[in-house]
């Protein structure tokens, strides 16, 4: 089976090649792993004693960074290389990172791990939530560095609990120690004899504690709320946003409102800005004062919105009507109530604070407009609910000291 894996890994690699020449993204993909193990070379002394830290995107590279920032404190004299399986987390990332360097991770085939694994010479390998690369694994195990998985959380329709799914468990039960989130993680692991698994949380929790105590203050956006109250929309698709500009084109004009897209690409960020009927700017183009009657701000950047959220009387999250929940924990560490679309199984935070009475779900237009004018004209209510947010953020910190422990146990 690994034999087979390997060949379809080889296989699927020189497809990619191809549709690359007619693919930006795909391109950037392919092209971005060509280089890396000469940056490793030249970033990378063999007296360097390297820590390697693996996040698929963006997200799990949030999830990681209070990890990242307590080693760099810890063990000044290692060096963390820092790698990304997707252009959007490495491109966001490649010049930001507080990791020595930040690159691609090569394909997983034999021979691009031996040469990865030979340039990079880790001590110890984390792995954030889901990556799990088989050849990875297995030749770290034969090289003998530890590997961790950190954040990791499980469900039944996985592939490691299928009767067809051997090799995954093979390359599961390679690791020195992984870190769950929750107990049906921890249970399912140890139903396919898993060893070395704890509970620890999520990462992330600690990772927006973290957020309220920077200075969030943008004078852009202090001018455009100018004391009003204001609706904040975070990383939204086409169809969050239809239900957000039916409800802003009938708004009070008092009411401001921010919308952050998941995409800021021009077409879809023009079709947006010509859907909305109230005076509306771009941040890429408005002067550090908005004028008065502007009621729409649409951020068409990357890297503000955690702030923004600071400003915000009530948080909409997107991703929960298209792709997937995008993270809900930003807006709840201010202690603002939050609203999602209906698609928010299998997000561990979502599922628990939606019972709590935390996250508020809607299904359509008639629900967001009855849940937001609720919230917006009864503070009382709206407060209890930003504190049932806040106090579970509070509640559940704390893995990343749990982490750092066993880590502490791998690097003498």
């Amino acid at each position: 089976m690994r034999h087979l894996y390997s060949f379809i890994v080889v296989l699927t690699w020189q497809i990619l090649k191809l549709i690359g020449f007619v693919n930006p993204k795909i391109s950037k993909f392919v092209n971005g792993r060509n280089e890396v193990v000469k940056s490793l070379k030249v970033q990378f002394t063999k007296s360097d004693r390297i820590i390697w830290i693996h996040a698929a995107s963006l997200g799990e590279y949030e999830q990681g960074l209070p990890i990242l920032v307590e080693l760099k404190k810890e063990y000044p004299r290692h060096k963390i290389l820092l790698t990304f399986f997707s252009p959007s987390g490495y491109e966001v990332k490649k010049n930001s990172s507080p990791a020595d360097l930040t690159t691609y991770l090569p394909v997983d085939s034999p021979r691009n791990v031996n040469s990865f694994l030979d340039a990079a010479r880790p001590e110890l390998a984390i792995f954030i939530k889901y990556e799990i690369w088989p050849n990875y694994l297995f030749a770290l195990e034969r090289r003998g560095i530890p590997r961790i998985l950190i954040s990791a959380r499980f469900s039944t329709d996985k592939i490691y609990f299928k009767n067809y799914g051997g090799f995954m468990r093979k390359a599961i039960q390679k690791f020195s120690h992984i870190y769950v989130q929750d107990k049906q993680s921890l249970e399912l692991l140890e139903g396919i004899k898993t060893k070395n698994v704890s509970i620890a949380g999520d990462t992330r929790l600690d990772r927006v504690l973290e957020i309220l105590k920077r200075d969030n203050t943008l004078e852009f956006v202090n001018s455009f709320c100018d004391g009003n109250n204001c609706l904040v929309a975070g990383s939204t698709w086409p169809d969050d946003e239809r239900i957000l500009t039916n409800y802003i084109n009938q708004a009070p004009k008092d009411l401001k409102f921010i919308i952050a897209p998941h995409t800021i690409k021009e077409g879809p960020i023009n079709h947006l800005f010509q859907s909305i009927q109230k005076k509306t700017e771009l941040y890429s183009i408005i002067s550090q004062k908005t004028k008065d009657d502007t009621q729409v701000l649409i951020i068409d950047s990357i890297g503000l919105l955690t702030k923004i959220y600071s400003y915000a009387t009530v948080a909409y999250v997107g991703g929960g009507f298209a792709t997937g929940l995008h993270n809900t924990l930003e807006p709840a560490v201010f202690g603002i109530p939050v609203i999602i679309g209906p698609n928010y199984k299998g997000f561990l935070e979502a599922e628990d604070l939606v019972k709590l009475g935390g996250i508020l779900p809607i299904t359509d237009e008639k629900a967001f407009k009855s849940v937001v004018d609720q919230l917006l004209h009864d503070s009382r209510t709206s407060q209890k609910i930003g504190q049932i947010n806040s106090q579970y953020i509070l509640n559940n910190k704390g893995a990343s000291v749990q982490i750092m422990e066993g880590i502490r146990t791998y690097l003498k």
